[in-house]
């Protein structure tokens, strides 16, 4: 189960949320040739990724930032971009460009300190952009509940597109990261669960000075929960393909 799409348009080309996106994906590709070299790709972990014993010991702290701009693979970014995509270009159009940006990065230095915080002695490295993105869904979270969020939903040869409000998604999402932080041991490496629990807080935190600023319960009741906009609407298609009757 994982989100494709939002109805909610923004009014503004969200010119932040595509520059990161396109500097994530060149960074990644800048990096590619390395994936068969796992020495070189050690090394280069090793220079930009957090390492949290460095971090809590005061050294190597441009990692905090750097590891944001880093993935592992072809899906960790198309992931970590597609959750991006559909939310962030929301935000970047309430905040403003810049604004959005500083806010961005803010979560993100907050989803690695936290990462830090939970397991000070790992040396295992922690890279990607889903704790500043997962900041952008605790934001969305907090100004769009009960905006439609479409959740393609795969269950083996079974799947369907499922329309959901924001928030069941994203405290669904987030729940998970929570029970996987507390189940999780940060020395065995893999999801890093504290770093998209943090960044989402930050991000939910960080929103509440704008959403005051839009009324706070009263913008609710405005909207109730939802954009202040009509929904985007998107046609099904009948599939092509033939069907062979029995």
């Amino acid at each position: 189960m994982f989100p494709i799409r939002d109805h909610n348009p923004s009014g503004r080309t969200p010119y932040v949320t595509y520059g990161l996106m396109a500097l994530n994906i060149l960074i990644f590709l800048s990096y590619l040739p390395l994936q068969a070299d796992q020495r070189a790709l050690f090394e280069l972990y090793a220079a930009w990724a957090i390492v949290p014993y460095e971090v809590s010991a005061g050294r190597e702290l441009h990692t905090l930032f750097t590891s944001m701009f880093l993935h592992a693979g072809l899906l960790h970014l198309a992931g970590n971009m597609l959750f991006l995509y559909i939310f962030g270009d929301n935000m970047e159009d309430e905040m403003g460009h810049l604004p959005f940006f500083v806010f961005y990065v803010l979560t993100g230095l907050a989803a690695g300190m936290l990462q830090v915080v939970t397991d000070p002695f790992s040396s295992v490295p922690t890279i990607g952009a889903s704790g500043a993105i997962a900041g952008v869904m605790g934001g969305y979270l907090l100004l769009f509940p009960k905006a439609k969020v479409d959740i393609l939903i795969i269950f083996l040869v079974f799947f369907r597109i499922l329309p959901i409000p924001a928030w069941i998604m994203l405290a669904l999402w987030f729940g998970m990261q929570f029970l996987g932080g507390i189940a999780s041991s940060g020395a065995e490496g893999g999801v890093a669960y504290w770093a998209h629990a943090g960044g989402f807080i930050a991000g939910f935190v960080g929103t509440v000075p704008l959403w005051l600023r839009r009324g706070g319960p009263q913008h609710w009741n405005r909207t109730e929960g939802r954009p202040p906009h009509p929904d985007a609407t998107y046609r099904f298609a009948e599939s092509r393909i033939p069907k062979i009757r029995k």
